[in-house]
C-alpha cells in the first residue's frame, strides 16, 4: 500500500445568512498513511458549491457536482470536470455540463470510465454524461426524472434522489430517493449511455426511513444503506444476477439515550468488509458497527465523536488504518485510527481546516 495520498476535500462556496461567496471551491491534500498527517496543498476555482466529487478509475480526473438551482439561466445544477496533476494534485477546470435537474447533491463515475452518474436531490432525478477521451464531459445521454411521494409530508412531498452508485460488476446503478423510500436500480447500457429500468425496478424502504447513501461489502454479496430522516442503518443481500436487494437487518444509527435532533449523511464499508461506517449531523458521530462475515447482518458496536459539528461524508483510507470525517459546520477534516479487530475509532491529534467540507476523496500519491 501507498504511503502517500492526496485528498480532495468538496465544499460549498456559498454559506452564512446572507450568503457569502468563495471563488475556491475544492481544496487539495497531502495525507501520510503511516502517521494520519494532513498537510494543505492547494485548492480549485471554476465550480458553485462543489459539495461532492468523483474520480476517474485513470486517476487523471475529478468531477463534481455543482449544488444549484440555475445553470447559464436555466434551472439546472452542473457537473465540472478538471484534470487532476498527478504528482501535486492540482487541478485544472476542463469544463461543465447541465446536470438538467437541480440542486445535484452525488455523482460516481462507471467502472469503465465512460460516464459520469448524478443524483438531483431538489428536482428528484438522476442524470447520465458521456466522459470523452481527454477527461471532459459531454452533454446528457440520460435523464430520468423520479416520480411519487411517501410518508412524511415536510421531507417527502416528491421525490429527491439523494445518490447514484454503480455495482462492482459495472452492470447496475442504484439510486436512494429520499422521497420515495425507494432505492431505484438501472440496468447500464454503456453502449447508448442509458439508465434502463431494472426488471426489479426499486427496493422499499421503511415508510419514513428516507434512504440517502449506499455502499457494496468487498464481497459484492452484501450492500448497506444509510437512512437519513430515519437514522438507520440497513444491511442488504445482494443478487448481482438480478440486480435485486434482500433486507437482511436495519439497526439505529443513535445511541438509545439519545434525545435531540440527529439525521445520518455518508456510509462506508471497510476495506476489511469487517465493519461498516455512518455519520449522524446533530449527534455529531460515527456510528460504528460489525458486520457478521457470515450472515452480512449488522451489529453496532459504538459512537465517536467527530469533534466538530454537522459531519457529513467522510473516508477511509486504502489501508484501512484511519478514517478521516468532514465537519462542515466547524470548517474542519478530523482524523481517527481505526482498531483492526474492534472497528473503533480513537483521535490522532491530526486534523485540518476546509471551509463547510462535504465529501472527501482519497487517491495514491
Amino acid at each position: 500500500m501507498a504511503r502517500n495520498y492526496l485528498m480532495y476535500a468538496g465544499t460549498y462556496t456559498q454559506t452564512g445568512s446572507p450568503p457569502t461567496h468563495r471563488d475556491e471551491g475544492i481544496f487539495v491534500f497531502r495525507f501520510d498513511a503511516e502517521t494520519g498527517a494532513l498537510e494543505r496543498l492547494s485548492a480549485a476555482g471554476g465550480a458553485q458549491n462543489p459539495s461532492f466529487l468523483a474520480l476517474h478509475p485513470n486517476g487523471g480526473f475529478l468531477y463534481a457536482v455543482s449544488e444549484i438551482l440555475d445553470y447559464q439561466g436555466k434551472e439546472s445544477g452542473a457537473v465540472h470536470a478538471y484534470m487532476r496533476d498527478r504528482t501535486t494534485g492540482a487541478l485544472a477546470h476542463l469544463n461543465s455540463q447541465a446536470a438538467i435537474g437541480t440542486w445535484p447533491c452525488h455523482l460516481s463515475v462507471d467502472t469503465s470510465g465512460r460516464y459520469v452518474l448524478a443524483a438531483n436531490y431538489l428536482s428528484g432525478s438522476v442524470v447520465m454524461l458521456p466522459i470523452r477521451t481527454d477527461g471532459s464531459l459531454g452533454e446528457a445521454s440520460d435523464f430520468v426524472q423520479h416520480q411519487g411521494s411517501s410518508a412524511n409530508p415536510q421531507r417527502q412531498e416528491g421525490p429527491h434522489a439523494h445518490s447514484i452508485m454503480v455495482a462492482p460488476d459495472n452492470r447496475f446503478a442504484f439510486a436512494p430517493d429520499l422521497g420515495l423510500d425507494q432505492v431505484v436500480a438501472y440496468k447500464l447500457d454503456l453502449e447508448r449511455g442509458k439508465l434502463v429500468p431494472n426488471d426489479a425496478p426499486h427496493t422499499r424502504t421503511a415508510p419514513g426511513a428516507g434512504p440517502r447513501h449506499f455502499d457494496f461489502h468487498p464481497n459484492g454479496r452484501w450492500a448497506y444503506l444509510i437512512n437519513e430522516i430515519g437514522n438507520t442503518l440497513s444491511a442488504y443481500a445482494y443478487d448481482a444476477g438480478r440486480g435485486a436487494l434482500t433486507l437482511l437487518n436495519t439497526v439505529p444509527t443513535l445511541p438509545a439515550d439519545f434525545g435531540g435532533t440527529s439525521h445520518t449523511a455518508d456510509v462506508h464499508v471497510h476495506p476489511s468488509g469487517k465493519f461498516v461506517y455512518g455519520s449522524n449531523r446533530g449527534h455529531d458521530s460515527i456510528v460504528i458497527g460489525a458486520i457478521d462475515q457470515g450472515t452480512g447482518q449488522v451489529t453496532v458496536v459504538g459512537h465517536e465523536s467527530t469533534q466538530g459539528k454537522t459531519p457529513r461524508n467522510f473516508a477511509i483510507d486504502p489501508t484501512g488504518a484511519f478514517l478521516l470525517a468532514a465537519n462542515q459546520s466547524t470548517d474542519n477534516i478530523v482524523v481517527f485510527r481505526i482498531d483492526p479487530q474492534s472497528g473503533r475509532l480513537s483521535p490522532t491529534g491530526h486534523s485540518a481546516q476546509a471551509p463547510a467540507p462535504v465529501c472527501l476523496k482519497l487517491i495514491p500519491a
